[in-house]
């Protein structure tokens, strides 16, 4: 009996031996060259492997197709282990251009290759989907569709294999083997016969298929993912649930303007509108919600509310922390929602995990929802939890607290004491971050203070040598706003090489990096710390503080003017610069309010006018206090000590409170602060609530 040819000759065999000699003998020659040599021993070798695969039966034993596969696997992987040289990932392959080519060969054609009839409903596996659970990169997958054609329904299977197996590796591993697989001849024809056989798909096929692509990196203006999207708008009415999740998963990656994705997004609204009265299940809601979006029209959101608010009855803990969630999602702030869900997380508080509490914090940043005893319970609980988390953990929930503006007392407290402890323990990126915290909110340790910051500076001096310039700018910064001045940091700062790094700063970084510079300035000068020798901050990396002066604000100035005006002997100056340092909406200087007896009057005579009147500085700041007090957060209170220093009394009211009251409401307010003695009662109270 005749036996079939070889798969690779002796030949071929010779041809390829060869060329890795010639390889290894020339090594000095340059990559270029030695790439050359093995892509064309290696094509070549391929090309007649393939010939003679193509003429095997189509009846062909699995165990002579394992042993092809196997095969031709090496053969890839050997010309894979090459270093690519730089080269964009889309190359010149044919169907990433948007509109048809002219003569264009649409047709389907049968490949050359072991046909697999498509697996019978109820399956579970086939000789095809054994090996493409075992495909490790892209290109194997690739390999793989050379040797079995792949059914409409594997093909989903094929580019799902695809993406989850870049998934597992390093960036850097990720981004050569996406190189490969565009380079592939077989990339070009799987996307083809995917964007033919398109129609034929299932729903969850197409979603899922486009999917994978969109996250493999195929351009999202090409003609197969146009023709994706276009067949999922076709499809819309047939896709369940999971797959309409799956589809919105997949826009949220596509660039906005990207054609059929308006059309295809506005399809997926109608679709969860017209399914909506027919919602019973929480988790169902909680996906349709998703799916929505942030493009969702507010009628929409505002339906879809209703329906939440209708059955919260149902909600599961994991139910109501997931719908904070779905809400950071939608970017949709509803209070009587988020309400519910609070107190029901309040209840039940010491059996949610570190990581839901601490997504929860990042729901409520992204919603800007800050429910005071809900943050004052998860702080004390996190205190409470001082022995059981990590320090990674609580810094990282001490970051989370201050992006909401809110003082978390009992953690604070509590962290500080174990700082105290073993300063030792925190990394440079913890001191870091816990320096920001404890700066930007103010807080007090009062009688710990000193031991905490001497803790703290003593861990950082270790780590000088290692900070970068702007890492060094921030620790003496946070240090200034506590009002702390350890001489290493600030000398290392200081120096005129360090400093000279400043100057290549990327621009959208100089405005930040002036103002720190200002504030150290500042508190230098102002603060007068007992340091070794006389430091000084350069002129050229403090700016010139009236480019960057804010907007002013015509409602604050108007109605400062119509107070001021029918004062005698009163005088309002507007955005008054001072030290260089800080901007002040006003200064309003006035005679001092008390009567003076005779041995002051004649002592008034010689005093300067500055000494005879009152100086009062109107600042008025976006988030200036702390979440739910009137505790000045730490660049307000830097700014008020130096005021105060320089002979200013403040008034230090919420941006966004004062401008939110009526014209009648807000003079009455400011002229309670300015003017007291025209009220005769303390304002104190109502100087807390408004600037909450």
């Amino acid at each position: 009996m005749a036996h079939s040819a070889p798969f690779v000759t002796s030949g071929q065999l010779f041809l390829f031996t060869l060329s890795v000699n010639t390889i290894n003998k020339y090594r000095t020659m340059s990559l270029r060259v030695t790439e050359e040599v093995m892509r064309r021993s290696l094509h070549f070798c391929s090309r007649r492997f393939r010939w003679h695969l193509g003429r095997l039966s189509a009846t062909a034993s699995i165990t002579d197709a394992s042993v092809s596969s196997q095969q031709l696997a090496h053969i890839w992987r050997t010309g894979q282990s090459q270093t690519c040289p730089p080269r964009t990932l889309i190359g010149s392959a044919r169907f990433y251009s948007y509109d048809s080519r002219p003569g264009e060969d649409l047709e389907e054609k049968e490949p050359a290759v072991i046909q697999i009839a498509a697996t019978r409903h109820g399956q579970r596996s086939s000789p095809f989907t054994d090996r493409l659970v075992r495909c490790g990169s892209p290109s194997d997958v690739l390999d793989l569709t050379c040797l079995y054609a792949p059914t409409v329904s594997q093909v989903s299977h094929c580019l799902t294999q695809m993406w989850s197996t870049t998934k597992k590796m390093s960036e850097e591993q990720a981004r050569y083997e996406l190189q490969l697989m565009f380079e592939h001849p077989a990339f070009e024809k799987l996307l083809q016969h995917t964007m033919r056989r398109v129609r034929f798909m299932t729903g969850e096929d197409i979603a899922y298929s486009l999917l994978c692509m969109v996250k493999l990196g195929v351009p999202q203006r090409s003609r197969v993912v146009q023709t994706f999207l276009r067949a999922s708008q076709e499809k819309l009415n047939d896709l369940d649930e999971k797959s309409l999740s799956v589809l919105a998963t997949c826009l949220d990656q596509i660039e906005e303007g990207t054609p059929n994705v308006a059309a295809l997004k506005k399809g997926m609204g109608l679709q969860v509108e017209t399914r909506l009265p027919w919602i019973k299940n929480v988790v169902l809601l909680q996906t349709m919600m998703r799916i929505v979006g942030k493009d969702a029209p507010l009628k929409l959101k505002r339906k879809l509310e209703r329906k939440a608010l209708s059955m919260t009855d149902q909600f599961s803990l994991p139910n109501t922390l997931y719908m904070i969630s779905t809400m950071a999602t939608m970017g949709f702030y509803s209070k009587p929602l988020l309400d519910v869900c609070s107190n029901k997380i309040k209840e039940n508080l010491n059996v949610i995990p570190f990581s839901g509490q601490y997504k929860l914090l990042q729901s409520c940043k992204q919603l800007l929802y800050r429910d005071l005893d809900l943050l004052t319970d998860m702080s004390d609980h996190a205190a409470s939890m001082m022995d059981i988390w990590s320090n990674k953990q609580l810094v990282i929930l001490l970051s989370a607290f201050e992006s909401l503006l809110f003082c978390p007392t009992a953690i604070m407290e509590a962290f500080a004491e174990r700082v105290i402890t073993n300063p030792d323990a925190l990394t440079l990126r913890d001191l870091l971050c816990v320096l920001k915290v404890y700066s930007s909110l103010n807080f007090d340790l009062q009688h710990q203070r000193q031991q905490f910051l001497d803790g703290l500076t003593g861990a950082l001096v270790s780590y000088l040598p290692r900070m970068s310039e702007f890492e060094l700018l921030k620790t003496v910064y946070y240090l200034c706003l506590l009002g702390h001045f350890p001489s290493a940091p600030l000398e290392q700062l200081l120096q005129s090489s360090t400093l000279e790094q400043f100057k290549t700063t990327v621009p959208s970084y100089v405005i930040n990096h002036e103002r720190m510079f200002r504030t150290v300035d500042a508190c230098l000068r102002l603060d007068r710390p007992q340091l070794p020798q006389h430091l000084t901050v350069p002129p050229f990396v403090l700016g010139d503080l009236t480019t960057s002066i804010p907007s002013d604000k015509p409602w604050l100035s108007q109605s400062l003017r119509s107070l001021v005006g029918d004062q005698a002997d009163t005088v309002l100056q507007e955005m008054v610069v001072l030290e260089n340092s800080y901007v002040i909406d006003g200064v309003i200087t006035k005679p001092l309010t008390h009567q003076p007896s005779v041995t002051e009057a004649s002592e008034a005579e010689c005093r300067s006018p500055a000494e005879s009147s009152q100086r009062i500085a109107v600042i008025c700041t976006a988030n200036p206090f702390c979440h739910g007090t009137s505790h000045p957060r730490g660049p307000l209170a830097a700014m008020t000590r130096h005021l105060n220093s320089l002979g200013y009394d403040c008034v230090t009211v919420a941006e966004h409170t004062l401008h939110g009251m009526p014209e009648e409401k807000r003079m009455e307010f400011l002229s309670r602060q300015l003017f007291p003695e025209r009220h005769g009662s303390d304002t104190r109270p109502e100087t807390e609530q408004l600037g909450s």
